[in-house]
């Protein structure tokens, strides 16, 4: 995701630091805007994938060790497909499909979450808390990069670490059926901040005015992984 700076036409495109303020701010309105509509986006695949009672049991069933193994394995892969689609190229539609791809990718892996969090309340409290903490968070942490200006780039080498180390331990608390815990989904949401930093970060200082679509991919996925691990605290609650 470093190669900011290059278009498939190899045209050069305007970097977000030399842009002009009005261009600075239709970026931002439109790279938010995604996020929001990625978000929705969620929302209706989530609402579409639970009225499949099939779909529902498919996803319990690979829920539990190896099984679960393969399908963060497979997420792993979507996640990657669609970054490096949606910054390899300048072609709009595309990056929408690449888009499109991962919300739904987050849409099927959140759906055990989702289920056993309103099972666990029997309402959907549990979700609108965690949300409400989660857009709190991402929000305040996005003004301290936009109020500061601050680079956070130097976070990167950070975060590639502490995802590794994550994805290390998950893999064998899935295969070895150890409980992480409390606090490895707090570590997480700290190294989710970061991510969202970093992220934020990029869209004043790396991005181009017309990488909207992956500056958004970006921004969701961080937001997401905050989400996922905000809830399971919330659930973790006696």
């Amino acid at each position: 995701m470093e190669n900011f700076q290059n278009h498939q036409s190899g045209q050069a495109k305007i970097i977000l630091a030399q842009a002009t303020d009005q261009e600075r701010v239709e970026f931002y309105k439109k790279t938010y805007g995604h996020v929001a509509g990625g978000v929705l986006t969620f929302v209706i695949f989530e609402y579409f994938l639970f009225q499949s009672r099939t779909i529902v049991e498919f996803m319990f069933s690979m829920a539990e060790g190896s099984s679960w193994l393969i399908m963060l394995i497979g997420f792993m892969l979507v996640t990657s497909y669609a970054e490096s689609t949606a910054m390899r190229t300048t072609n709009k539609n595309v990056q929408y499909m690449a888009y499109a791809l991962y919300i739904f990718a987050e849409a099927l892996i959140f759906m055990p979450l989702i289920y056993i969090a309103i099972a666990y309340t029997e309402s959907f409290d549990i979700l609108k808390q965690a949300a409400v903490v989660t857009l709190s968070l991402f929000t305040g942490l996005s003004a301290i990069v936009f109020l500061t200006k601050k680079d956070f780039s130097f976070l990167r080498s950070a975060l590639t670490i502490g995802f590794f180390i994550a994805m290390g331990l998950i893999v064998g608390g899935l295969l070895f059926g150890f409980n992480l815990g409390l606090w490895f989904s707090v570590g997480m949401c700290a190294l989710a901040g970061g991510a969202i930093l970093y992220q934020t970060s990029n869209l004043i200082h790396k991005y181009g005015t017309e990488d909207y679509i992956p500056a958004a991919l970006g921004l969701f996925a961080s937001l997401m992984l905050l989400f996922w691990y905000i809830l399971q605290i919330f659930m973790s609650r006696d």
